[in-house]
């Protein structure tokens, strides 16, 4: 065998040499990588949840994260993004893997996320945090597509500078109409000793619900039967005309301008009660206001306010690559101990009912208005078709309060819109 010969063996062999040391330890190192960035419970930190929230949220989600992450070996990463555009893009960057894992939806938009198929399914603990009304707010056709959240109800704001006690009774209010200290000066006869924003359907559902309307049949799921042209309802509105016409200035009958109106009037203390939201009660502080809450009186039937029961869940996006782990972050953040983070942070109301019964005891009487009005108050529907409500109802008021329409006319024309609409969309 010649020299030559003998360095191309000798040459061969080395390479093997090299070529299988270097397989083995590149087989090692391959398995190291792989379990670090995809065995998440072996490796902290390794696996992410994305969380979508608003601003607001930042320091609640930082409060409770830690604890999550440990438990389940991952990290949270927070995306910071208004709500609603986060709703809005779900359609397009939940297929391009762009959405939060995790979000958080007004539970009117709950049902329609999830009938179009963009929401896992969730099932609620059977813990006793949730009552019927939580779990209705998350339903659609029998399938449950959130974690009940927060609640939200309007409530009754009086100024205690004016007024002694909350008023009990709209016959307190009407007699309230008679003290000259409300007398609004520029319009004679009028007064705004009590405001509320009836030509927006939102506030002015409460007051037809209380008389016998509702929006659709079968508790909100049937929308081939609308009930805001019953009797009930033409009632209520006919009550609420009475007030456009007889009491209250012109400024109550700008569509666009009368919720400002209203809070002009109570922070300059020239009201002495009005209907608002619990978010209100922040611009209130702010002026200044001594002011207290309480549930909505009693209406003239004798019958309570039932406005709609609002709020907001925790929802999962249907293009979350884990969504065992996502669903498991909506058990934790509801949790009664993480509800009351949250309420300690952004005064929220939970929906928690543990955590709700121990925050209802406190001092604040926001708190304690919005939870007994939310128990008189009636879930929005959150069928698609709700969008043609909000559409067909908005002059539902206006019409009647001007004298354009009788109340009955009023309604039967309100009605007959949101039908129509439905039958060209969804028919």
């Amino acid at each position: 065998m010649n020299t030559f010969s003998w360095k191309k063996i000798t040459l061969g062999l080395v390479l093997v040499a090299v070529v299988f040391l270097a397989a083995c330890n590149g087989g090692e190192e391959g398995t190291s990588d792989s379990s670090n960035s995809s065995d998440g419970e072996e490796n902290t930190g390794s696996a992410t949840l994305e969380v979508g929230v608003e601003e607001g949220y930042v320091d609640f989600i930082n409060e409770i994260a830690p604890a999550f992450e440990e438990e389940h070996g991952v990290t949270i990463e927070i995306t910071e993004k208004d709500m609603f555009e986060t709703l809005e893009a779900l359609p397009l960057d939940g297929p391009a893997g762009l959405a939060p894992d995790v979000m958080i939806a007004p539970y009117d938009r709950v049902g329609n996320l999830g009938q179009q198929g963009h929401l896992a399914e969730y099932t609620l603990p059977d813990d006793g945090r949730y009552d019927e009304t939580d779990q209705m707010q998350v339903t659609f056709e029998d399938k449950i597509y959130g974690a009940p959240f927060v609640i939200e109800a309007l409530v009754l704001y009086y100024n205690k500078d004016l007024l002694d006690e909350a008023p009990q009774t709209f016959e307190d209010l009407e007699a309230l109409t008679e003290d000259e200290r409300f007398a609004f000066g520029s319009e004679n006869g009028k007064s705004t000793a009590f405001l509320a924003n009836w030509l927006d359907f939102y506030s002015t559902y409460g007051l037809l619900a209380g008389y016998g309307g509702y929006v659709f049949g079968q508790d909100g799921t049937d929308p081939s039967e609308i009930g805001l042209n019953t009797d009930g309802a033409i009632e209520g509105i006919t009550y609420a005309t009475e007030w456009f016409e007889n009491v209250w200035p012109q400024g109550m009958m700008d569509v666009t301008s009368a919720g400002d109106f209203i809070d002009t009037q109570f922070t300059e203390g020239t009201a002495a009660a009005i209907i608002g939201g619990p978010w209100q009660a922040a611009t209130y502080n702010e002026a200044g206001v001594n002011f207290g809450v309480s549930s909505i009186p009693t209406l003239p039937n004798g019958e309570a306010y039932q406005p709609f029961a609002g709020g907001k869940a925790w929802i999962v996006s249907n293009y979350a690559e884990d969504k065992e782990l996502a669903t498991e972050w909506l058990t934790y953040v509801t949790n009664e101990e993480n509800q009351q983070t949250l309420y300690d942070i952004r005064a929220e109301i939970p929906a928690n009912n543990f955590t709700k019964e121990t925050v209802s005891q406190g001092e604040s009487e926001l708190t304690t208005a919005v939870i007994e009005q939310y128990n008189t108050a009636v879930p929005m529907p959150n069928i698609p078709q709700m969008a043609e409500v909000w559409t067909g109802a908005e002059t539902l008021m206006f019409d009647a309060a001007s004298g354009n329409k009788t109340p009955e006319e009023s309604a039967n024309g309100a009605v007959k819109v949101i039908q129509e609409n439905i039958e060209q969309k969804y028919q």
